[in-house]
C-alpha cells in the first residue's frame, strides 16, 4: 500500500467518525426530509468528487461528502429510534403486558429489573402501541402500593410473561457532568421505562420457559452458577462480570476501590481479555485441524486457525455482553484476519480506524462512551508511540529475549497509563497514582489467570474456587494500595481550552520526538492537572439546585466557603443521591470539602444521600432539625439544631436561619413542621429563601414574626409545592421573581400541585421545575441556567421534535 493510498482511506474514515460525532451533538433532530436532503447532497458531492478523484479538491471533497452523509444517516437512524415513543396518554395508566425478558435480569435489594420484548399491550381490553423494548422493574414496592408477592418463580431470560405494568416515557435527572440516563436508554433501545403492579386482579402470569434469547439465558445459566458456587460475594461478582459481562453484579464500595487503583478498565470485558480468547483459541485449533487430511485439504491450517479465533472472540463477546471494548477488538481482528486471508497488509493504524469505523456504522452512539474513547485511544497511543518497535532478536539468548519482553511489558504499561491519564482527567475527573504498580500485578494475573479460570469454570466449576482465591489476594493488594497517601488524584471538570490543551500535551509526551519537544507538553497538561476554578467574588454567591428527583439538595458557594443544604433522597437501599448525584457534582466543581452540610428534616426525600456525603467529603459541621438520636448525627462532628435567630457572614454574604424557633416544637411533632428556613442573602442585594418541606401553619408563623425578612428574589417552593403550602399570602410576602421547585418526574404525590403552579403564576412568578429544568443554576453574575436547555440533545426528554415528524 503507498503512503498516498493509506492518507485517503485514513481520511475518509475520519471524516466518517467527523460526522457521526457532530450529529450527536445536535439539540433537537431535523424533519426526516431534511437528512433525506443532506443525503443527496452528499452523494452528489461523492460522485463530482469520484470524477476528480486524482487531484487534492477531489480527496477533500469526497472526506466532505462522507461527513455529510454520516451526519444525515446517524440523523435519520436517530429519528426512527425516537419515532418508537410511548404515547403521554398511556404514561402512568396500568397496562396489561405481554411479552419475553430479552436480556438476563438484575436482582437487587427491592427487586429485579430486566428488558422486556413486548408482543401485546392492552389498557381495558382494548389494544395499545407500546415501544417493543421497555425497561421494567419487579420492585416490593411501587408508587406506595404493596404489591401482592413476589414472582412465583425467578426471572429468567427467555421467560414469556403475561404482567400488568405503569410505564412512563425515558426521563432521569439531569445535571452537570452527571450520568445521562435518558442517553443510555437510548443507546439500548429503550424507549419506555417502568414497574410490575402485582394486585389480587392482575396477577402476573408465567406462560412459556426458553422462548428464544439462547445467548442471554447462556449468560444467566453462568452467572447463577458462579453466584451460587462461590460462597464470597465479592468475589463471585467480579467472576460474574469477567466471565459474562455482568458488571452489576461487583458492588458499589468495590467499583470505588477499582477506580482508585486504576485497575477498573481490566473488571469488564477488555480488549485484552478478547485477544487472548482468540489467540488461545487459535493456538488450539490450528494443530487439531493439521489431524485431519480432509479439512487441510479443504482449508489450510493457518486459515482456519485465524478465522476459528475470531469466531471464538465473537462468541466470548457475545457472551460478555458485546461492550465496546470487546467490539473493538473483534472488529479490529475481523479487520487483520481479512486483510492476511486476501494477502494484503495495512498499517497498524489503519487497522485501528477500520475497527472505530465499523463500530461507529453498527452502534453510531458508542461514541459518547468513555470507554470507546478509552479503548481506541489505549491503542493508538501505543503505535504512535513507538510505530517501529523492534522486532525479538533472534540470535539473543534466552535470557535477553527475556528480560527484552520484560522492558517491553513496562513500557507498555507506563505509556497506557501515563496515555490514558489526561483522558481518565476528562472523563471522571480522576486518575489513579498508583495505577502503574496495581496494573503491574493485576493485568497479568487478571489476564492469564482469572479470566481463563473464569471462564474454564463453565465445563469445569471447581476451578472457579481457585479463581476466587487470586481475586481475594488481588482485592487485598487492591485495598493496602488505596490506603496509600493520594493514591488517586481528583481535579475539578476543566474548561473546553483546558480540555484541549491537556489531551494535546498528554500525546505530545508520548509522540516518538526528541526529549526536547515532548517536554513542550508538560505545561499544555496543567489546565487539566490543575484546572482553574471560577469562584464567586466577595459580597457575590453560586446556587445550584440539583436534580436529584423527589427530593431536594442545593449547593450554596461563596468565595472560600460551600453549604449543601439537604442531601437529596435514598433511592435503594445502595443508592442515594448522595453517591449519585452530588459526590460526582463536587468532584466536577473542584468542591474538596464542605463547610456546613445543613439538613432541612428528617424525611429521606432530603437526608437520604447524607450519609455518602459524610463518608465521602470532610465536613466541618452540621445543622440539622434531626433528634439527638439520630444515626446521622452519630458521628464526630460539631452538630448545632437550627433555631431562628442564628445568623453568619461568610465572604460578605449573610446567612440568617428563620425558623425554628428554638426549642420548638416537641419531638413528636410531624418532621415537616421542624425544616430549617434559611434566607441568604449577599451585598449585591441578590437573595434567596430555602424553605424545606414547611407547610401553611409555619408560612402563617414566619409571617406573623417578621414578614419583612421573608423577602426573597429566588424562592425554593416549600415541601415541593404541596397543597399544603404556598399560601398568597406567604408568595406576596417573599415576592419572588422566579420559584425553584425540587421534584420528580411523575412522581406519587403529584408534586407540584397544578393550582399552586397556577398560584405562582398569577403572581407573575418565573416557575422553574427540576423535572423539566434538570439542575438549576443562579451563577454569581446573577445569570439562571437550566440544564437540560444549556446541555440539550436529541434524546432528552422533550427534545424530539424530529421524531415528532416522522409519526
Amino acid at each position: 500500500m503507498t503512503l498516498d493510498t493509506g492518507v485517503r482511506i485514513a481520511s475518509c474514515a475520519l471524516a466518517w467518525l467527523l460526522g457521526t460525532a457532530a450529529q450527536l451533538q445536535q439539540p433537537v433532530l431535523w424533519p426526516q426530509a431534511g437528512y433525506a436532503g443532506l443525503l443527496a447532497l452528499a452523494f452528489g458531492i461523492g460522485a463530482a468528487s469520484w470524477r476528480r478523484r486524482a487531484g487534492r479538491i477531489g480527496a477533500l471533497a469526497l472526506c466532505l461528502a462522507l461527513a455529510l452523509a454520516a451526519f444525515a444517516s446517524t440523523g435519520w437512524r436517530a429519528a426512527q429510534r425516537l419515532a418508537v415513543a410511548l404515547p403521554a396518554a398511556l404514561e402512568g395508566r396500568d397496562l396489561w403486558l405481554t411479552g419475553v425478558i430479552a436480556q438476563m435480569p438484575q436482582p437487587g435489594p427491592q427487586g429485579t429489573r430486566f428488558v422486556f420484548r413486548v408482543e401485546q399491550a392492552t389498557l381495558e381490553g382494548q389494544p395499545v402501541s407500546v415501544p417493543p423494548r421497555v425497561a421494567l422493574g419487579w420492585y416490593r414496592d411501587v408508587d406506595g402500593d404493596a404489591l401482592l408477592a413476589a414472582p412465583a418463580q425467578e426471572l429468567r431470560a427467555g421467560q414469556r410473561w403475561q404482567l400488568a405494568a405503569r410505564l412512563r416515557q425515558p426521563h432521569g435527572t439531569l445535571n452537570p457532568h452527571g450520568f445521562d440516563l435518558e442517553l443510555w436508554l437510548f443507546e439500548q433501545d429503550l424507549r419506555a421505562t417502568g414497574a410490575v403492579r402485582a394486585t389480587a386482579a392482575q396477577a402476573p402470569r408465567l406462560l412459556a420457559e426458553d422462548v428464544g434469547h439462547p445467548v442471554e439465558r447462556a449468560r444467566q445459566a453462568v452467572r447463577d452458577a458462579i453466584l451460587l458456587r462461590v460462597p464470597d460475594a465479592q468475589a463471585a461478582g467480579v467472576l460474574a462480570a469477567l466471565a459474562v459481562g455482568d458488571q452489576a453484579a461487583i458492588g458499589r464500595d468495590d467499583w470505588e476501590l477499582f477506580r482508585d487503583t486504576g485497575v477498573a478498565h481490566l473488571m469488564s470485558i477488555s480488549g485484552l481479555h478478547v485477544t487472548l480468547f482468540a489467540w488461545l483459541a487459535a493456538v488450539l485449533i490450528g494443530p487439531l485441524w493439521r489431524l485431519s487430511p480432509r479439512l487441510m485439504l479443504a482449508l489450510p491450517a493457518p486459515l482456519a486457525a485465524r478465522w476459528g479465533g475470531v469466531l471464538a472472540a465473537a462468541g466470548y463477546a457475545l457472551l460478555a455482553g458485546w461492550g465496546v471494548p470487546a467490539q473493538r477488538t473483534l472488529w479490529m481482528l475481523v479487520t487483520v484476519a481479512v486483510l492476511r486471508s486476501s494477502g494484503v497488509h495495512w498499517p497498524q493504524p489503519l487497522v485501528l480506524l477500520a475497527a472505530a469505523l465499523m463500530v461507529a456504522l453498527l452502534d453510531p452512539w458508542a461514541l459518547m462512551q468513555a470507554g470507546f474513547w478509552l479503548s481506541f485511544v489505549a491503542v493508538a497511543l501505543l503505535i504512535a508511540s513507538d510505530p517501529l518497535a523492534a522486532p525479538g532478536l533472534p540470535q539473543a539468548s534466552r535470557r535477553a529475549r527475556l528480560w527484552q519482553a520484560l522492558r517491553g511489558g513496562l513500557r507498555t504499561q507506563l505509556v497506557a497509563c501515563l496515555g490514558l491519564a489526561p483522558l481518565s482527567l476528562v472523563f471522571f475527573q480522576q486518575v489513579s497514582l498508583v495505577g502503574f504498580v496495581a496494573n503491574l500485578v493485576a493485568i497479568p494475573l487478571v489476564t492469564l489467570a482469572i479470566v481463563p479460570l473464569s471462564l474454564l469454570g463453565i465445563a469445569l466449576p471447581p476451578l472457579w474456587a481457585l479463581a476466587a482465591a487470586l481475586v481475594q489476594a488481588l482485592v487485598a493488594l487492591l485495598q493496602w494500595l488505596a490506603g496509600w497517601p493520594l493514591a488517586s488524584w481528583t481535579v475539578a471538570a476543566a474548561p473546553a481550552w483546558g480540555v484541549a490543551a491537556g489531551l494535546a500535551g498528554g500525546a505530545l509526551l508520548l509522540m516518538p520526538l526528541p526529549w526536547r519537544l515532548r517536554l513542550l507538553g508538560l505545561p499544555l497538561l496543567l489546565p487539566l492537572l490543575a484546572p482553574p476554578l471560577p469562584r464567586p467574588a466577595p459580597g457575590r454567591f453560586e446556587l445550584v439546585a440539583a436534580d436529584v428527583g423527589q427530593g431536594s439538595a442545593v449547593l450554596l458557594r461563596t468565595r472560600d466557603h460551600l453549604l449543601v443544604y439537604d442531601a437529596g433522597p435514598r433511592y435503594t437501599p445502595e443508592s442515594d443521591a448522595g453517591a449519585r448525584v452530588l459526590l460526582p457534582l463536587l468532584r466536577a466543581r473542584g468542591e474538596r470539602r464542605i463547610d456546613l452540610l445543613m439538613l432541612s428534616h428528617r424525611d429521606t426525600d432530603h437526608v437520604g444521600g447524607a450519609a455518602s456525603l459524610l463518608a465521602a467529603v470532610p465536613v466541618a459541621a452540621v445543622s440539622s432539625s434531626l433528634a439527638d438520636g439520630h444515626a446521622l448525627l452519630r458521628r464526630d462532628l460539631p452538630h448545632r439544631r437550627c433555631a431562628a435567630g442564628q445568623a453568619w457572614t461568610w465572604d460578605g454574604v449573610q446567612f440568617q436561619v428563620l425558623h425554628p424557633l428554638p426549642g420548638e416544637p416537641a419531638p413528636s411533632a410531624r418532621p415537616n413542621t421542624l425544616s430549617c428556613v434559611l434566607r441568604v442573602q449577599g451585598a449585591d442585594g441578590r437573595s434567596v429563601l430555602l424553605t424545606g418541606d414547611i407547610e401553611a401553619a409555619q408560612e402563617a408563623a414566619l409571617l406573623q414574626r417578621d414578614a419583612a425578612a421573608l423577602r426573597s428574589q429566588v424562592l425554593l417552593v416549600p415541601h415541593h409545592g404541596s397543597r399544603t403550602s404556598s399560601t398568597e399570602a406567604f408568595i406576596d410576602a417573599v415576592a419572588p421573581g422566579t420559584a425553584v421547585v425540587q421534584a420528580g418526574y411523575r412522581n406519587r404525590f403529584g408534586h407540584p400541585a397544578p393550582e399552586v403552579e397556577a398560584r405562582y403564576g398569577a403572581h407573575g412568578v418565573q416557575w422553574q421545575r427540576s423535572d423539566a429544568c434538570g439542575a438549576w443554576t443562579w451563577a454569581a453574575d446573577g445569570t439562571m441556567r437550566c440544564e437540560r436547555e444549556a446541555a440539550a440533545r436529541h434524546w432528552h426528554h422533550g427534545q424530539q421534535s424530529g421524531a415528532e415528524a416522522v409519526r
